[in-house]
C-alpha cells in the first residue's frame, strides 16, 4: 500500500456485519462496562463502495474530499489509499493531511474567504489550487501567492429556500471584470468553481451551472487563458435512502458534460463529494446519563420523559440534530408502552437539544442510544484548551473491501489461508491489530 492505511488501523471482519453489530460487541465486553463514554463505530467499507459507485456514475470526475466534512484519521488514510484528493478550508487541515503523506497537488485550497496567513502556509507547502470569487480575494492572493493556479467561483444557486444553499460565487456579469483584473496582476486562472450545498434537491440546477460555467470559459479563452479545469463543488445526497436521487444527479451531469464539455475536449472534472461519502458510514453510541419525568400539567408532560445522554461535547450537537433515527440498543419489548421523550446533551448551552417528541420506551440511566448516518460534519477538531475531547472512534472494514482496496492500488489478493489465519476474536485489546471473525448477515457479494 502506499501507507496511509493499514489492518493496523481497523478492525478486519466478514462481509455482511453492520456497524451495529460491532456496536453490540464493544459493548458487551466486561472490560468497557460502566467506564465506557461515548464513541463512534465507522464502517470504512461503506466509504470504498461508496468511492467505487461515485467514480462509476461519474466515470470523468476527479474527487477531493473535503476535510472539514470529516477529518478523521481512518477517512482520510482510506480515501488517500483510494487516490482521492482533498479540499482544505483552513490551514489546519492543509497540515493534517501533509501530515499522512498526500502530496500537495492533491490538496485543493477550496476556502473563498482565505486569511493572508493561510495562503502563504499553503504556498510554503506547494499548494497552488484555490478560489476567488471577488477583488479582495483576487488581490490577497496575488499578493501572497505568486504562483497560485486559481478557479473563478461563480455563483450556483437556482432554487430559492430558505435554506440558501450558497453563500459565495461571482455573479456572471461580474466574472469579465474579475478574469481582467486577474490578467492584468499576472494571475493564473486555471478554470472555473461552482458549490450547490447539500441543500440543492434539483438535479437539473449542476446542469443549469454547468451550463453557466461554459460561458466563463468562453470570456476567458477571449482573454487569452488555457482555462482547463472545472470544478462542480458538492452537494451529492448522503444516507443510503438516496441512492435514487444521486443516480438521477449523475445522470443530470453526465448529460450536460456531454453537452458543454465534451469527453476529449482538455477540461479535467473534478467534484467535492462530503456527505455522500461518509454520511452513512458512522454510527454514534451514547448512554442515558439523568432522566427526569416532567410534573403534571406542565406544557407537552404528558407521558414525556426527559433524558440527557453522555455526550462530552455540545458541539456534536448540530450534526445530531440530522441523525438519519435514534434507537435504544437492546429492541423494546413489544408489550411495554413507548413515551414521547426529549434528549438533550450537558447542560447549560442552548444548544443542548438533541431531538424532541421521539416515541421511545422508558429509558434508564445506563442504557444505550444508537445514532446512525452520523458521519458528516460530527467529527470536529480538538479543543485547543484540551477540556473537550473526542469521541473514540473503532474503524471496520469487510474482507471484500480491503482486498477491493489492495487491488485498487495494484496490490495481488492474499492468499485465502492468510487470512484465513489472521481472523481472530474481537477482544479488549481492539485498538491493536487483532480482528473480528463475524458471520455474515448476508452473502459476500460485489463491493458495488
Amino acid at each position: 500500500m502506499n501507507g496511509y492505511l493499514d489492518e493496523s488501523d481497523f478492525v478486519l471482519v466478514e462481509e455482511g456485519f453492520t456497524p451495529r453489530d460491532l456496536l453490540e460487541n464493544l459493548l458487551v465486553e466486561p472490560c468497557h462496562t460502566g467506564e465506557q463514554g461515548a464513541f463512534f463505530v465507522a464502517d470504512l467499507g461503506d466509504v470504498v463502495r461508496r468511492h467505487l459507485r461515485f467514480h462509476q456514475a461519474l466515470p470523468r470526475v476527479t474527487t477531493f474530499f473535503p476535510v472539514k466534512c470529516n477529518s478523521s484519521r481512518g477517512v482520510l488514510g482510506l480515501l488517500a489509499e483510494l487516490g482521492a484528493g482533498f479540499a482544505c478550508a483552513t490551514k489546519t487541515e492543509i497540515a493534517q493531511v501533509r501530515n499522512i503523506g498526500v502530496p500537495a497537488e492533491k490538496i485543493f485550497y477550496s476556502n473563498p474567504c482565505k486569511q493572508v496567513a493561510h495562503i502563504k502556509y499553503a504556498a510554503s507547502h506547494g499548494v497552488q489550487l484555490m478560489t476567488f470569487d471577488n477583488e479582495v480575494e483576487l488581490n490577497k492572493v496575488a499578493r501572497s501567492h505568486p504562483h497560485a493556479r486559481m478557479l473563478l467561483g461563480i455563483a450556483a444557486d437556482f432554487n430559492p429556500s430558505p435554506h440558501p444553499s450558497v453563500t459565495f460565487g461571482a455573479t456572471l456579469m461580474s466574472c469579465q471584470r474579475l478574469l481582467e483584473m486577474a490578467k492584468e496582476q499576472a494571475v493564473e486562472v486555471v478554470g472555473i468553481s461552482f458549490h450547490l450545498g447539500s441543500h440543492c434537491l434539483d438535479p437539473q440546477a449542476f446542469a443549469q451551472a454547468v451550463a453557466e460555467a461554459q460561458l466563463v470559459f468562453e470570456m476567458g479563452t477571449e482573454l487569452g487563458y488555457r482555462m482547463h479545469v472545472l470544478d462542480i463543488g458538492g452537494g451529492f445526497p448522503g444516507p443510503e435512502d438516496t441512492r435514487a436521487r444521486f443516480e438521477e444527479t449523475a445522470a443530470a451531469i453526465n448529460s450536460a458534460l456531454d453537452l458543454y464539455f465534451p469527453e476529449g475536449c482538455g477540461v479535467e472534472v473534478v467534484a467535492r463529494p462530503g456527505r455522500y461519502y461518509v454520511t452513512s458510514a458512522f454510527t454514534f453510541a451514547a448512554s442515558v446519563t439523568a432522566k427526569e419525568e416532567l410534573p403534571p400539567g406542565q406544557p407537552g408532560s404528558e407521558g414525556r420523559w426527559h433524558s440527557r445522554t453522555g455526550l462530552p461535547v455540545a458541539r456534536f450537537l448540530p450534526g445530531m440534530k440530522q441523525h438519519g433515527s435514534i434507537s435504544p440498543l437492546q429492541k423494546p419489548c413489544p408489550d411495554h408502552p413507548s413515551y414521547s421523550s426529549s434528549l438533550r446533551g450537558p447542560p447549560g448551552p442552548a444548544e443542548d437539544r438533541i431531538a424532541d417528541g421521539l416515541e421511545l420506551p422508558e429509558l434508564q440511566v445506563g442504557d444505550w442510544l444508537i445514532f446512525e448516518d452520523m458521519g458528516a460534519y460530527t467529527i470536529t477538531a480538538a479543543s485547543p484548551l484540551g477540556e473537550c475531547p473526542q469521541p473514540r472512534i473503532s474503524y471496520a472494514m469487510s474482507r471484500v473491501a480491503w482486498e477491493t482496496v489492495r487491488l485498487f492500488q495494484g496490490k495481488p489478493s492474499r492468499a485465502e489461508e492468510e487470512r484465513e489465519s489472521a481472523c481472530t476474536p474481537l477482544s479488549c485489546g481492539r485498538e491493536s491489530a487483532e480482528t473480528l471473525c463475524m458471520a455474515p448477515a448476508v452473502p459476500a457479494a460485489s463491493i458495488i
